[in-house]
């Protein structure tokens, strides 16, 4: 609470806005043996997640309030991911970026740390690349020209570790076994945060730092956004776990995150950014509901649901409200962030009319399958009289706890739907600062 009120400050009385340039600097020699910097620095970027971060780390925390077996190694691991996500958020040197996003891994080693040889490699690539000792600067490195093929290789080995993490199909079949296992605090932890990290390695590195390769590979990531959208809508729709559903609902939002980054437009990207942010609150609010739902009724199977919106109002009405901003009820963060990112593919320069058309369609069935799933779901929880006619059936409602964790999130999600404008302007500086320096080269060739 203390380190997202110190952030809160820093931001409202230090951090410039309309400055596209990197803010708020740390830079210190920390290994003079081969040139390696801790280098800190805010921009446009990175400023969003990292409040989303502290926002989201902090209510994490109240929600793992009842954590009783080990919590001191649980509330440990907990902080020592919320330090590697703000490092990786706030790095200014790539090697420092990546012991952060090694950091971040702590909690979760799986394949994802098979990704992380592909950054560390990619990291090492351009850090050594025409020059006997590394230069890890961003800025040197955004400034770097490569042959295209060297680009290229480097482009994809930056892919598939941010690929495993954002998730991007088919290397997503990680995430909904772990969101089923995982206490649902840190199940908040994992939609709210870390899938966001992918999402902002690929711009941040493969948009920033390898415009060429990125200018070259972008058509391909708005076909697979596309199909990811599809894909993980109509899979969630036969999950009868109630989390692994909500958990192939945020693979199928990350799909527009993908197609905004690879519209290569002002709009597009913003609109990427702003989902970022909200499906940041949306994916922890979704499951904090579906883990006190679980407290309460240990169940999690839908098809073994049913008739609890009687016996517990509250959590009905919140699960009702976030639904509907997830499949982006006007008025919700949802849809302003998802219209964005419409707006850029059709506006995008870098398409054929046709081509934006049938992504337009597509992505428009899959706006139309996500109130299916998310309908139906809400409808085999809470309708019904399944668990409510059930003998010695008593459940308690939401306390005061969570009440105060759910309007805290839905507080943002409303006042970025209606007033979007704060979060685009923290970010807009810089997506124009990246478009502009970096493909006018791309489309001039």
């Amino acid at each position: 609470m203390l380190e997202l009120l110190l952030t809160t400050y820093v931001f409202c009385y230090h951090f410039q806005l309309d400055d596209p340039l990197i803010q708020l600097v740390e830079d210190y020699k920390w290994i003079n043996f081969f040139d390696f910097d801790w280098r800190l620095g805010i921009d446009g970027l990175s400023i969003g997640p990292i409040l989303l971060t502290g926002f989201i780390t902090t209510l994490a925390t109240l929600a793992a309030w009842p954590v009783t077996r080990d919590s001191r190694l649980f509330h440990f691991l907990m902080l020592a991911m919320y330090s590697g996500q703000i490092g990786s958020f706030s790095s200014r040197d790539l090697l420092l970026f990546f012991i952060m996003w090694e950091l971040e891994l702590i909690p979760f080693i799986l394949y994802t740390a098979g990704g992380s040889v592909f950054l560390l490699l990619g990291v090492l690539g351009i850090g050594l690349y025409g020059s006997n000792e590394p230069i890890l600067n961003f800025e040197t490195s955004a400034n770097q020209s490569y042959p295209v093929a060297l680009e290229i290789i480097f482009y994809i080995g930056f892919f598939l570790a941010f690929a495993v993490k954002s998730p991007i199909i088919p290397l997503h079949t990680w995430l909904p076994d772990t969101h089923g296992e995982a206490h649902y605090s840190t199940c908040m932890l994992l939609a709210g945060i870390l899938l966001k990290m992918g999402a902002y390695g690929l711009v941040r590195i493969n948009m920033e730092l390898l415009p060429h390769a990125h200018s070259i590979f972008s058509p391909w990531l708005v076909i697979v956004g596309t199909m990811q959208i599809i894909y993980a809508a109509s899979t969630s729709s036969g999950q009868r776990n109630l989390k692994k559903r909500i958990a192939y609902s945020s693979v199928s939002h990350m799909g527009f995150i993908i197609i905004g980054i690879g519209s290569i437009t002002d709009t597009g990207l913003n609109g990427a950014v702003l989902q970022i942010i909200s499906h940041g609150f949306l994916g922890a609010a979704l499951f904090f509901l579906a883990g006190t739902t679980y407290d309460r009724i240990r169940l999690v199977y839908l098809d073994e649901m049913g008739g609890i919106a009687i016996p517990m109002p509250k959590i009905f009405t919140m699960f009702s409200i976030f639904s509907m901003a997830s499949l982006a009820l006007p008025g919700m963060s949802g849809f302003v962030s998802e219209l964005i990112v419409f707006f850029g593919i059709i506006t995008s320069q870098k398409y054929l009319l046709m081509p934006k058309i049938l992504i337009t369609f597509v992505m428009a069935i899959g706006m139309i399958l996500t109130p299916i799933y998310s309908l139906s779901m809400s409808r085999q929880m809470f309708y019904g009289y399944k668990l409510f006619n059930a003998p010695n059936s008593y459940f308690f409602d939401s306390g005061p706890r969570e009440l105060f964790v759910l309007i805290s999130i839905f507080l943002p999600v409303i006042g970025i739907g209606i007033y979007p404008d704060f979060v685009l302007s923290l970010s807009v500086d810089k997506v124009e600062a990246i478009l502009s320096n970096f493909f006018i080269d791309s489309f001039h060739e």
